[in-house]
């Protein structure tokens, strides 16, 4: 990828994203939305690159690890399905140089980093299968993963996305995946109970988190902060994997407004996706 002076700036997304059956699961609502998201993204924005953070890549509590090298194998990180489903493929490649300059902007803001070597987690993979079909809505552009810290301070979330926020001038679309409600003991426990009910908490965290992410930009940080110390906070993220990617698409919204493009609650889940930024 070569960075020119007149990219545009591209928006940044938070897209959720499902489990390994997800994949088989192509009539879902929420895999035919990313489907429509992904279309946006290869006929609008038209990214050079794209740096991707997962809920699923969690290595440090005080530094950050890059994908980077060009070519890796996916990670089937999961465990008790199928055996075909350790035989999907998804093609794809890393960019060396997009890494270098994660790398280069983490490190000026003060964030440790190590480059690895490491392939795309089904965190990523899952939902890109869905979002930029190889065959039908090819993404044409090298993937970068990023890794969260491994600890649930969200506000170093939110600055490490400010200290990525360049990038998008450079063609780098930034997506954070993982989901606005994801409280798997409750999944469990109401798939053994038959229950198909919606938990109240799968729509009035997201709608805080809407209310969160729309405000104006130069109140977003506060907003985005108080989220977790609401009440509902921890029964949506029992554990904040899956929330943390958000506060990095909105820390590299910079100046920008962010917009709930879809949600749907779903049991003890919610498939919200989010837009900072025209496109």
């Amino acid at each position: 990828m070569t960075a020119t002076t007149s990219s545009p700036r591209l928006p940044t997304y938070f897209l959720g994203i499902g489990g390994p059956n997800f994949i088989e699961n192509t009539n879902h609502p929420a895999y035919l939305k990313l489907a429509e998201t992904g279309k946006e993204i290869t006929t609008k924005a038209k990214p050079k690159a794209v740096v991707v953070i997962s809920a699923h890549w969690q290595e440090s509590p005080s530094s950050i690890s890059v994908n980077a090298v060009e070519h890796t194998d996916l990670i089937y990180d999961f465990y008790g399905f199928p055996q075909h489903y350790y035989k999907i493929e998804y093609p794809n490649k890393g960019s060396p140089e997009v890494a270098d300059k994660v790398v280069q902007r983490l490190s000026a803001a003060g964030i440790s980093t190590n480059k690895v070597k490491r392939g795309l987690d089904h965190g990523v993979w899952v939902g890109f299968l869905a979002a930029f079909d190889p065959v039908k809505n090819p993404l044409n552009a090298p993937i970068v993963q990023v890794s969260l810290f491994a600890n649930e301070d969200d506000e170093m979330h939110y600055r490490m996305g400010q200290a990525l926020e360049g990038l998008r001038d450079e063609g780098v679309l930034i997506i954070g995946a993982g989901m606005a409600a994801h409280n798997l003991q409750d999944f469990r426990a109401m798939r053994m109970k038959g229950d198909v009910s919606n938990r109240p908490y799968t729509s009035t965290f997201d709608d805080a988190l809407e209310e969160a992410a729309s405000v104006d930009p130069k109140d977003r940080q506060v907003a985005m902060a108080a989220l977790m110390k609401r009440p509902d906070a921890r029964t949506a993220h029992p554990s904040v994997e899956h929330i943390l990617p958000i506060y990095i698409a909105a820390g590299a919204a910079g100046s920008d407004v962010g917009e709930r493009l879809w949600t749907m609650p779903e049991g003890s889940l919610n498939w919200a996706q989010y837009r900072f930024g025209a496109v």
